[in-house]
């Protein structure tokens, strides 16, 4: 047993009792002022004895881990703050290092397991507290702390942000995390609130509890901030809010700019900080009123805290170093460790910086984010600007063997590798691109980037089996062969690969014969989901096969249509065509982040403009009966109005204006932001807007033919049911709304019917023999539409199925040459794209109504009302 040595005390863990009744701690269901704060610490401290020990402190968001912390340090006791969610961190740090008390959370009392009395470490008399560094919660190398680091950076961050005692802070960030810790020992310093809870951001509790208690600030990492936007908190009521803190990793200089400008016109700062564990927790902060003029600067040190610059050689800027009483003791890496004193005087953050004009300091790199690759340097943060450049948020990692980068979203991988290759100078098979829903993320919000390293897959099979003997185990070579990725991983789903509706028709024929039935969700379904079970797959070879209803019906319709031109037999189907469209638009068009999306959404329209326009354009000069109004799309605003061949396209018109109007809508911030909270109600709402024209409520005033968007918008309700409840509410709007509209009853039965097939019923039978030639024909509906137009008056004399059929074959060709010519396209941009311009992530993107555009020989006459 070691002499106890006199100890400074840590004073916003000691001193709590002098600030009385104020309130301390505010939870959903009690206030706990200081006075109680303090009682219920010193009767934990009591239970930890006299004598210096280790203690190790399960941490959660709880009451029981700020009381534990609290006792630990007024005690004089040692602190090793560990997630108390994670069973196998907590077991590597209690086998490393051997604490000898484990405080865990007790519903309310602090639970103590006393694992030896005294302790069998030498502990050094300035050694106050041990966290894990950034990015390593659960190794063995921590950071060791002083008491004077602790009250030191706890006084800064207080002075700098103006920390009253009337503050109150939301714990938004884990207790073991320093950046959360520091929020709780400055507000303690000055005597201000802890809202404690454990709620998340995007939860409607949080923010209940946030009003409710009276909060003024919250702590935020980069990834809060893409939560927060999900949630609208932009425009959300908190009249207590006085300002939000940022750190935790750069948060992108136009992120800083908005979320300052709402911060300005909403009566809030935003504080963008700059720090690490190894300096407790903050170096640098960026006043508020420079954020807008300065986004991508760190600011100024801290007070009492100072930056040099130290050049590094073969680099073409300087290290950032960092001097200041809240720079660590030193690391530890074993139980010897915590005998030690002070090693470091100061901190090398690793970190390239500058500094500006201004007297402010921005990180422009980091010194360990260099990989050598081929003989080059390649810095992989400049590989993430490359990419947020072309607005493609990602992540980079890499070895000597090979650049990783994961790329969240939906943009096309294969094309931003080549990208990334020309631009960085390195072999085309050195880069790796995998495609990510989000990017993967530690617990205290940083990105995973031994998680981004591990994204590399194994080299797919190369051996390609014929179509016919595929089997459950060729899921993965499906889904490569058709959206041209050889990348693909277990994680994956059709919509992450950047699938689209033509794809989908493909991928789903041959993943229904391989696997022998897809569930109705297939589409977002992971690789390592989408093979049942052995009972489950197809023995024999079927007479009839089933097919996704959307896919069986876009191909029947596209026949009916030409039929009925041809005059074989009369069945109008285009207004059922709407509504697939507008399914096709939710399923595979509103994922992702809103700008990407927007890029995407816009591509392909291009995919549908630029055929129609094409073929129109032939048309025109090959006959008399079209004008340079079909030409531009423009006949439903200035053509005839009495019907002509000039309204032969007018499917493809209404169906470009709906698609116009819908992304412009969801350009929107505040649409965007609704449609992700309430994906059903905001379909419903577009309905109902829909309406108002169906029922010659508000005349749009643009388009002469009858209106059409109530059915894109019912194709959209459709793709959002997600239970019976909401499937029977859209059933419903499709009884009641579509009957009067057209004057016919078979016409308004076939959509209501489709309508009905496509809210209660995933599959429809298919003769085995017509599963290609119906995919083939749902793919190429919307070039079988254009193209009939020329292919079958000529033909008409020698019979009306030889007029369908070449009229059939016709679009087929065309949809395949347009595949190719897109394809060559992308290569040619490909190639171009490091010289400057956007790079597309539309080789594989989705246009909503691609394979779905059918009419009439003539527009349909408004029904009587």
């Amino acid at each position: 047993m070691t002499v106890q040595p006199e100890l400074a005390p840590v004073s916003f863990a000691s001193g709590l009792a002098r600030h009385g009744d104020r309130p301390a701690v505010l939870t959903a269901g009690s206030v706990l002022s200081y006075a109680e704060l303090a009682e219920r610490v010193e009767q934990c401290a009591a239970r930890l004895g006299t004598e210096r020990r280790l203690v190790l402190l399960a941490a959660d968001g709880e009451l029981d881990t700020l009381v534990g912390y609290l006792a630990a340090l007024s005690g004089g006791h040692p602190v090793l703050m560990a997630p108390g969610d994670k069973p196998a961190a907590l077991a590597s740090l209690t086998a490393a290092y051997d604490p000898d008390v484990v405080l865990r959370p007790g519903g309310g009392t602090p639970v103590l397991e006393e694992r030896r009395p005294g302790t069998r470490h030498e502990l050094h008399p300035d050694l106050a507290l041990l966290l894990s560094t950034s990015g390593s919660t659960g190794s063995p190398k921590l950071v060791r702390l002083s008491r004077e680091n602790l009250v030191a950076n706890a006084e800064s961050i207080a002075q700098y942000l103006g920390i009253r005692p009337e503050d109150r802070a939301a714990t938004t960030l884990p207790l073991h995390y320093c950046y959360g810790l520091s929020v709780v020992n400055s507000h303690l310093l000055r005597g201000a609130g802890i809202v404690l809870t454990g709620l998340s951001v995007v939860d409607p509790c949080f923010w209940e509890l946030f009003r409710d208690r009276g909060a003024t600030s919250f702590a935020a990492v980069p990834y809060t901030f893409e939560l927060l936007e999900r949630v609208g908190f932009a425009e959300m009521d908190v009249p207590h809010l006085r300002y939000v803190t940022q750190a935790g990793g750069r948060l992108a200089p136009e992120q800083v700019r908005a979320w300052a400008a709402t911060g300005r016109r909403r009566g809030w700062d935003l504080f963008v900080m700059y720090g690490a564990t190894e300096a407790t927790a903050r170096m640098a902060y960026l006043p508020p009123d420079l954020a807008e003029a300065h986004p991508g600067c760190i600011g100024v040190p801290i007070p009492g805290g100072s930056f040099r610059l130290d050049p590094v050689p073969d680099l073409p800027h300087a290290e950032l170093v960092y001097s200041g009483p809240n720079v660590m003791l030193g690391y530890a890496q074993d139980p010897e460790d915590l005998a030690l004193g002070r090693e470091v005087e100061e901190l090398r953050t690793g970190d390239l910086a500058r500094r500006t004009p201004e007297g402010l300091y921005e990180v422009v790199g980091r010194r360990s984010r260099f990989v050598k690759l081929a003989g080059l340097r390649v810095d992989l943060g400049q590989v993430e600007r490359i990419l947020a450049g072309l607005g493609v948020t990602a992540a980079a990692a890499g070895t000597d063997e090979r650049l990783v980068v994961a790329a969240a979203g939906e943009p096309d991988p294969g094309l931003l590798a080549k990208v990334l290759a020309d631009e960085v100078g390195l072999p085309r098979g050195a880069v790796v691109v995998e495609a990510v829903d989000e990017l993967p993320r530690l617990g205290n919000g940083k990105v995973d980037y031994p998680a981004v390293l591990a994204l590399a897959p194994a080299a797919l099979p190369a051996a390609s089996a014929p179509a016919g003997a595929e089997g459950p185990g060729d899921v993965r070579r499906i889904l490569a062969e058709v959206l041209d990725r050889p990348d693909v991983g277990e994680d994956d789903t059709f919509v992450s690969l950047g699938g689209d509706s033509l794809s989908y028709v493909a991928a789903s024929v041959r993943l229904e014969r391989a696997l022998g039935h897809l569930p109705p969700d297939w589409h977002v379904t992971p690789v390592r989901d989408l093979a049942p079970s052995p009972r489950t797959r197809t023995r024999a070879r079927r007479a009839v096969s089933r097919l996704e209803t959307g896919i069986v019906l876009r191909a029947a319709a596209i026949v009916c249509v030409v039929a009925t031109h041809v005059e074989l037999f009369t069945f109008q189907t285009a207004h059922l065509l709407f509504a697939l469209a507008g399914l096709n638009f939710a399923r595979f068009q509103l994922g992702g982040e809103r700008r990407p999306r927007l890029r995407r959404q816009l591509r392909s329209l291009g995919r549908i403009v630029v055929p129609s326009v094409a073929l129109i354009l032939v048309a025109h000069l090959l006959t008399d009966d079209y004008t340079w109004a079909n030409v531009a799309l423009l006949n439903g605003m200035v053509g005839p109005q009495h019907l002509t061949s000039q309204w032969h396209f007018w499917f493809v018109e209404m169906l470009v204006y709906v698609l116009v109007a819908v992304i412009a809508l969801m350009a929107v911030p505040w649409a965007d932001r609704a449609e992700r909270r309430f994906p059903l109600g905001f379909a419903l709402a577009l309905v109902g807007f829909g309406l108002l024209s169906r029922y010659d409520l508000v005349d749009p005033g643009l388009p002469k033919p009858a209106p059409v968007f109530w059915l894109f918008a019912l194709g959209w309700a459709v793709a959002r049911c997600r239970g019976t409840a909401e499937r029977v509410l859209v059933s419903v709007l499709a009884l009641l709304s579509v009957p009067g509209y057209f004057g016919s009853t078979l016409r308004e039965a076939t959509v209501v019917a489709g309508l009905l097939l496509l809210v209660w019923v995933p599959h429809l039978p298919v003769p085995a023999g017509l599963r290609r030639v119906t995919a083939w024909l749902a793919g190429a509906s919307l070039h079988v539409y254009l193209v009939h137009w020329l292919v079958y008056p000529p033909l008409l004399a020698v019979h009306p199925v030889v007029a369908v059929l070449a009229s059939l074959a016709a679009g087929v060709a065309y949809w395949a040459l347009t595949l190719r010519v897109a394809a060559a396209l992308g290569r040619w941009w490909a190639r171009r794209a490091p010289g400057g311009r956007e790079v597309p992530d539309g080789g594989a993107a989705e246009h909503p109504a691609a394979g779905t555009p059918a009419g009439e020989l003539t527009p349909p006459a408004p029904a009587p009302r």
